[in-house]
């Protein structure tokens, strides 16, 4: 398979790239940057110290050209932008970005109806393992117990709650037949009042190089169950993108999750 690489200078672009070329059964074909990156007109490769023949352009279709897949973990702007490019030309597509609105993710939707589309707010398989046991806890744990999503990253992110915190919460939302859009509580300050035991509450850190650590919380009366997920490395994120993209290789269209590539379903 034939995949290209956005936002190929980034932390996540470099490691999507390290990984593709040590995978076999997938080829790197295009690296893609924005314009005015530091790393236009280089070897992708040359962060890790071999030629790959890629050049890293920021010219989407040059990119693309020859590509089967393209992973993106960029933002979501890019990504939309990016979608729409390689819908029209028939090339699929691995989205980790996070931070899509309701317009956004309607775009991707539309979209998958022409091109295979796996988009997943983290594609650990970790982490979606931990979203099989948030919803057994969740159905286990209905009544007389909060819920609080705690989550934590380096200072770089841009996005709060993240994708997978939010992903978690849906998870448990849906288990528990609630909306998250209705009991989900993000901020807190001043007199807030008693807890509305109906909701979900979220809490963001942002701080250092902190890769991605989550944790829920169900605080009961007499004791506290927490299923909490921590990662040291991006590895991982890439391993899963990668996985992603082999699986979308004999689906011409359709909007797929890491539920789907795993067989969680």
């Amino acid at each position: 398979m034939n995949i290209a690489i956005a936002g190929a200078s980034g932390r996540m672009g470099r490691m999507l790239i390290e990984h593709v070329l040590a995978t076999a059964g997938v080829t790197l074909t295009g690296a893609l940057d924005v314009p005015g990156a530091p790393a236009l007109g280089q070897d992708a490769g040359l962060v890790l110290g071999r030629a790959t023949g890629v050049t890293i352009t920021s010219d989407i279709e040059a990119a693309l050209a020859g590509a089967d897949c393209l992973i993106d973990f960029t933002r979501p702007e890019g990504t939309l932008a990016h979608l729409a490019v390689a819908e029209r030309l028939g090339v699929k597509m691995v989205i980790g970005t996070t931070g899509f609105d309701d317009a956004g993710r309607a775009a991707l939707a539309a979209a998958a109806g022409r091109i295979g589309v796996v988009f997943a707010a983290n594609m650990s398989v970790g982490v979606n393992a931990t979203f099989k046991l948030l919803e057994m806890a969740a159905k286990l744990l209905s009544s007389g117990y909060d819920i609080e999503v705690i989550e934590a990253h380096h200072r770089h992110k841009v996005d709060a709650p993240s994708g997978t915190a939010l992903a978690m919460g849906e998870v448990v939302a849906k288990a528990l037949g609630r909306d998250l859009k209705t009991c989900g509580v993000f901020a807190r300050e001043g007199h807030t009042g008693p807890r509305d035991p109906q909701s979900i509450g979220f809490a963001t850190v942002r701080g250092g190089d902190i890769v991605g650590d989550h944790t829920v919380m169900f605080a009961g009366i007499g004791e506290r169950i927490e299923i909490t997920h921590k990662s040291s490395s991006r590895q991982s994120y890439a391993d899963g993108a990668v996985r992603a993209a082999l699986f979308l290789a004999d689906k011409p269209a359709g909007l797929f999750d890491m539920q789907d590539v795993l067989g969680l379903k």
